[in-house]
């Protein structure tokens, strides 16, 4: 990647398929130079390895590299050097949940402990950053109802929370997304959706303008439409 940044003049995308692979080899070559370890096993020197990997990933005058990396959290602990120490160094996360999984959405990206730096006002706009996190509030609180709901049930909660609850089961329905490539898996064509429409869509249905529609009609859609359309399709066949 340096090379055809540096001697070729050219803009890199790097995929680091797993960059865990990285810190469990500079663990096992510090155990076998005799080094003591540090916390759960690794390295002494984890922070400067990875420091001094990372800090190559950079945009010169001659060119650029870009990269995206996977990471995999040894039993889901995120406090774990290895993930922590990764993490420190990237721009943005996308995180991926069983849980989300569970509920047959995919991609199942966990929109409130995903991060961007771009996730700026004066990157992405106001009204895009607005909605953003209009829809991550609504996500955090349906996240805390959730144990009264598990417990009590959702009728013991507030007009207000109920309400809340309903929105933020469509937002994590609309979060599912009919891709290309999974096209032979899911049965569904795949959609292209404008950035501009997702913004819309999801800003119409955190402002409530479809609290009437059922939350499984934003299911594998596209834009707001299809799915508009998905709920006249379903109150036809209930017909």
């Amino acid at each position: 990647a340096e090379y055809f940044r540096d001697e070729e003049g050219q803009d890199v995308l790097l995929f680091i398929d797993n960059i865990f692979r990285f810190t469990q080899a500079g663990s096992e070559v510090s155990a076998l130079l005799g080094r003591m370890p540090s916390a759960v096993g690794y390295q002494p020197n984890l922070a400067t390895e990875m420091g001094e990997l990372q800090e190559r990933i950079t945009t010169t005058k001659k060119g650029s590299i870009t990269s995206i990396q996977a990471i995999y959290v040894p039993a889901d602990d995120y406090t774990d050097p290895a993930p922590a120490t990764t993490f420190a160094h990237l721009d943005a996360t996308t995180n991926l949940d069983r849980k989300i999984m569970e509920q047959g959405i995919y991609p199942a990206v966990d929109p409130l402990a995903s991060t961007s730096r771009i996730l700026d006002p004066r990157v992405i706009g106001e009204e895009h950053y607005h909605v953003a996190r209009t829809v991550q509030g609504i996500l955090q609180r349906y996240r805390e109802l959730q144990d009264i709901i598990a417990i009590l049930g959702i009728d013991e909660l507030s007009e207000e929370d109920k309400l809340t609850v309903s929105r933020a089961r469509k937002i994590q329905k609309f979060f599912s997304q009919p891709f290309f490539v999974a096209e032979q898996f899911t049965g569904l064509k795949g959609k292209y959706v404008p950035i501009a429409d997702t913004v819309r869509g999801f800003k119409e249905i955190a402002e409530g303008k479809h609290d009437e529609i059922p939350e499984q009609a934003f299911f594998m859609v596209g834009g707001i439409e299809e799915a508009l359309e998905k709920a006249r399709k379903m109150q036809e066949e209930a017909a």
